[in-house]
């Protein structure tokens, strides 16, 4: 049953923010993911198809030889299984090697928008609040499909919420990100209720042909509902947020170039190649220094309220690479933390981006006891770091 905002509520709100600081909660969590998926063993047959037929015209041209990629080595290295996608046909032709997602007219709802709008609306539906009570919608994705108009705009008209919307981005902590912005400005007042959205398609801007990150990546979509709590008011299953925080530290080695501007350093202005403009990453200097900075992150900001990672229920991490999830833990604990401490989906999903730690949030909490805290926490591209640390009413 929906929940409508009532007056009594709406006069309690903004006496109580106007002289101090509004507790926040999490009301509700949403996610969407694909039914189609595909395999290591898949993707690499595709993968080797295409170097087959690729090395013998580097080889004429001089060129050293490509390396064939290895199903064992992908699930070793990074934890992963499979992924979901939005969409299978084209990935694994080895002629074209990506999605086939055919154009849509600038009045049909984009698939973005479509994709993010499916995830928030589980959100309002898990919250039990209409969308007409939601007074701010941000997007907050690593890969937005266009810069304007914003996709958390067209959101707001498909689910008919008030208010305004805004799209943001800090590559796959821009969930994090998005939480922060929300939770602070619920906080001081500006807000009631912010829907932070986080559409991820991915494999529509991976290089299939990169054998550093043709198998990281997955798509998924998520949605969390940011709610003001009365000053004694407590919602048994739900989480407080007691703080958010954000960290960010310049770095090429994740990055991408596709934009407008690559287009006017090439000959032909009006044709882009994407050679050199989709997602690149230095995989071993990633692993080493997010595994450094995120053990780190972690600890000071739990230090700041007075707790350790032995006084944290969960942690729901970014769903990037197992290894090094399981690193920063081994740091953090000084010993091996499993499933039931730090979830992972990342075995089925792939890397989902910026959904994958509300992914393992949503997935694993419902058994948390009233006071017990955890702690949701992505790292990627920029380098960024985001944190929210929750407490069970």
């Amino acid at each position: 049953m929906l929940r409508r905002t009532s007056e009594r509520e709406v006069s309690d709100f903004a006496m109580h923010h106007s002289n101090a600081m509004t507790r926040v909660c999490v009301g509700g969590l949403g996610v969407e993911i694909p039914e189609a998926s595909i395999s290591n063993e898949e993707l690499v047959e595709s993968f080797n198809s295409w170097i087959d037929a690729e090395n013998p015209a580097r080889e004429a041209r001089g060129l050293p030889p490509l390396a064939k990629s290895d199903a064992a080595f992908i699930e070793h290295a990074s934890g992963i299984r499979r992924r979901h996608i939005y969409e299978r046909e084209g990935i694994l032709d080895p002629k074209r090697m990506a999605p086939v997602i055919p154009a849509r007219g600038d009045d049909d709802l984009s698939v973005m928008a479509e994709f993010g709008a499916a995830a928030a609306q589980k959100a309002l539906d898990h919250a039990g609040v209409a969308a007409r009570d939601v007074d701010l919608v941000i997007c907050a994705s690593a890969h937005h499909q266009r810069p304007y108009p914003a996709i958390a705009i067209e959101i707001q008209k498909a689910l008919g919420t008030g208010g305004a919307g805004f799209d943001m981005g800090l590559g796959c902590s821009s969930a994090l990100a998005g939480l922060h912005v929300a939770t602070n400005l619920v906080k001081a007042g500006a807000h009631r209720r912010v829907l932070v959205v986080t559409p991820e398609l991915i494999t529509a801007h991976l290089n299939f042909r990169d054998r550093q990150t043709h198998f990281i990546f997955g798509d998924a979509s998520v949605a969390v509902l940011i709610e003001a709590l009365g000053a004694n008011e407590e919602r048994p299953g739900r989480f407080e947020i007691v703080d958010t925080r954000s960290w960010t530290q310049f770095s090429n080695n994740i990055r991408t170039n596709f934009g407008f501007m690559s287009r006017l350093a090439q000959d032909d202005p009006s044709y882009l190649a994407m050679e050199g403009n989709l997602i690149k990453q230095n995989g071993n200097k990633v692993f080493k220094d997010v595994t450094v900075a995120g053990h780190k992150f972690i600890v000071d900001f739990l230090a700041e309220h007075g707790h350790t990672p032995e006084t944290m229920r969960r942690f729901w991490l970014h769903q990037a690479n197992a290894r090094m999830n399981a690193m920063i833990l081994k740091l953090a604990f000084g010993g091996e933390v499993g499933h039931d401490r730090a979830p992972m989906v990342l075995d089925r999903l792939g890397n989902t981006a910026a959904a994958g730690a509300i992914i393992a949030l949503k997935e694993n909490h419902e058994d948390m006891k009233p006071g017990e805290h955890g702690l949701l926490c992505a790292f990627g591209a920029g380098y960024s770091i985001g944190g929210a640390l929750m407490r069970m009413m």
